[in-house]
Formats: C-alpha cells, structure tokens, sequence
C-alpha cells in the first residue's frame, strides 16, 4: 500500500492550490491528488464563461454568505493571500471589477495549475474516486486500490454542475466520518418563474434591477444587471446574483425595475405625451421600452392610466416556481457547517483532516467570489498542514 504524507481529495481549484502550495512550502513532502475526472481543473476552466473570471477587484465581506462567511471575510477580504500569486501571467479586471487572465482563456488557469503539478513532482491520480475514508487515514479508491496518508485535505467540490464530478461524494465522505451537512442548494442558478406574464420574451435580453421579496414582502436582496427572458423563467447576471438569496425561501416573488436611471414621473409624463398625440394603448412604452417589453407591461397593467402604466415598469413582479438545479448551477449553497471546523480549516472532529474549497458552508456572489474562495482556502489548508508537520517535529 502506497504511503503519502498528504492526501488530496478533489483535483478542482481548491485541491490543485492546495497541493502547489504544500510542494512549494515543502519540497520533501509527498502530495497525490486524487480526482475522478479524467483531466483535473476542468470546471475552472469553465469559469466565467470560458473566460477565466478567476477574482474581483471588490472582495468585501458582504459577497459571501453560509455560516463560513467569516473564513471568506478572514480569508479573502482581508486579502491575506492572493490568488492570482497562484499563475504566471497578466490579469486584467473588467468595468464590473471582475478578474480575467489578460487573454480572456479559463484553460489557462487549469493549465498553468497542472504545469506546476507536474514541475512539483505532484502525483496525480485521473479517472480515480476515494469512495471511502478511514481514519488513519486509510483511502478507499474506485480502482480497488488503498493507499494511507499522514493527512488529508477534502477539497472535493459541493454538488453543482456534476459533468464536472461535482456530484456532492465529498458530502458522503465528511458524513463518513462524523461531520454533518447544512441543507443544499443551487445557487448562481437560472429561475424557473410563472411565465403567463412573459410569454412573448422569449430571448430578449435587458438590463433592470431585479429585487427578491419573501411572501411578507421583505426584500431578501436586489441585484442590477443582465435579465434574459426564457420560456421557463428567467436568467442572466442579475438572477444568478440574486438566486443564492431565493435558496431554501418559499413563495418568493421577484420585483423587476425597468429604466433604473428614469423617475417614475418621467415615465408617466412620457406615457400621457403619447396618449396625447393618439398612440394606441399597446404602443404607449414604444421607444421607452423594448417594444416586446412595453406591451408586456401595458398588457399586464391592463390600463392607459400613465401612472399605473409607470408603476409597473418599476414593479413589474414574476413569481418563482424554484431554480433548473444542481445541473445548472456555479455553486452550491450549503455544506459541511464551519462550527466543525477551525481557523486552520482542520476538522474539530477527526484531527489532521482539513477542508478547502466548495465543500464548507461558503458560497459567494457571482464575480469571482467563488473561484477566490476555491484557491484561497486552498492555500491556507496547505500552510495550515505545513504547520502542523513543523509541530510534530
């Protein structure tokens, strides 16, 4: 049986950080990665759309959430590492603070990630899941092999976008041994809403501020940007952004405002000109609105009132049937709780087992917030182990 000093569970972003940052602290440290997937790092080279939105400008503590949101805030906002020491190239930041290599490619992320693994002396095992941990730790792999291992760093991803073998085993293995996991769900996640009301958008895209209120009508988080009408609901930056705070809540509505930057008595005097020079009910938005846009809103208001008409633009409310799910989401919300678990990640329950990446209760906004939180938390389990070796000794 093969003996390792640590163990990698998970070859995504967290795990990959991890183990280049165990090497470059410690060169004489025996480090595998294990990873289902026959390539490790594919879903951060899916990140941002294919193009890499590995950070943001703005990390402030108010873009996490979970019961580890203080480990991000330790970790992230307070800048005590930076991710981007992980690459060796040129980043550039978009007019929304978001974070890309210079040459807008994901692939180059996981890539200069795995030159390292190699030029480290990381053993790398593809195509390969731990399906059962004991402790020891003994390693139970899908090939029939065992291997033990000093420690063991669980970065093993949360359960959303399972073509990425994020298929929530990492949950089992922490439940294995004696953790527990907050409730699930997706978030960073398209929504599936009453549709009767939006039928002819179909495709058009638009940008509002989306606000979701719970069945009291108490806001549970506003979001400005990209709304994409769908034949199930909708999606778009601005729903991604707001879909983690709809997570678990029931009888959630959400609150479309068009024409952010207009008064509403604009728009209403706007609506009474028209009325005036004759045009018909359905084309009272013409020109304000997308066209498509306005006769939804004039259909729905179902008056020529310019001021009923004005508020509906700034109300125009969809009610939510829930999300597309796992499949579809960035991230998953929920995980295993941080009251488990110390400053240095280790767990509380099983000495010399640590956590990185989705697989705590962490999950930040859409921006970045979750790749920073993956490579972060990774790095500091890795100095974290470091550590704890220079302890013993």
């Amino acid at each position: 049986m093969q003996n390792y000093d640590i163990a990698i569970i998970g070859g995504g972003a967290a795990g990959l950080a991890c183990a280049v940052r165990l090497k470059e602290l410690d060169k004489n440290l025996s480090v595998v990665v294990i990873e289902k997937g026959e390539r490790a790092g594919r879903k951060i080279a899916a990140s941002g759309n294919g193009q890499g939105n590995v950070s943001n400008v703005d990390l402030g503590a108010e873009h996490y959430h979970g019961s580890g949101a203080y480990l991000a805030e330790k970790l992230c906002s307070s800048r005590l590492y930076n991710p981007l020491e992980m690459f060796d190239f040129l980043f550039a930041s978009d007019r929304l603070g978001r974070i890309y290599p210079a040459g807008k490619q994901g692939s180059a992320l996981s890539d200069c990630l795995l030159r390292k693994v190699e030029k480290l002396g990381i053993e790398l095992k593809l195509s390969t899941a731990a399906t059962a941990l004991e402790k020891g730790f003994t390693l139970i792999l899908s090939d029939g092999g065992k291997l033990q291992a000093n420690r063991v760093v669980l970065a093993a991803g949360g359960k959303a976008q399972k073509q990425f073998g994020t298929d929530g085993g990492a949950y089992a293995l922490a439940r294995s041994l004696g953790h527990t996991v907050t409730p699930l769900y997706p978030s960073l996640v398209q929504l599936k809403c009453d549709t009767r009301h939006i039928k002819t958008l179909k495709g058009i895209r638009t940008e509002c501020r989306v606000t979701a209120l719970d069945k009291d009508g108490k806001v549970l988080g506003t979001s400005t940007g990209d709304v994409i009408f769908t034949d199930y609901g909708v999606s778009g930056n601005a729903v991604f952004y707001i879909s983690s705070c709809c997570a678990g809540v029931e009888n959630v509505t959400l609150s479309l405002e068009f024409l952010t930057d207009i008064p509403q008595e604009r728009i209403a005097a706007d609506v009474e000109s028209k009325l005036a020079k004759g045009y018909p009910q359905s084309e009272l938005l013409c020109g304000t609105l997308h066209n498509q846009i306005g006769r939804a809103v004039i259909r729905r208001c179902d008056s020529s009132d310019p001021r009923t008409i004005a508020r509906t633009v700034k109300n125009f409310t969809l009610a939510v049937e829930g999300s597309l799910g796992f499949d579809y989401a960035q991230v998953t919300k929920g995980g295993v709780p941080a009251s488990e678990v110390d400053d240095r990640l280790q767990s509380k329950i099983v000495p010399d087992l640590y956590f990185a990446g989705e697989v705590l209760d962490v999950d930040g906004d859409c921006g970045g917030y979750n790749l920073t939180w993956a490579l972060v938390s990774g790095m500091h389990a890795a100095k974290s182990v470091v550590n704890s070796f220079n302890t013993d000794d």
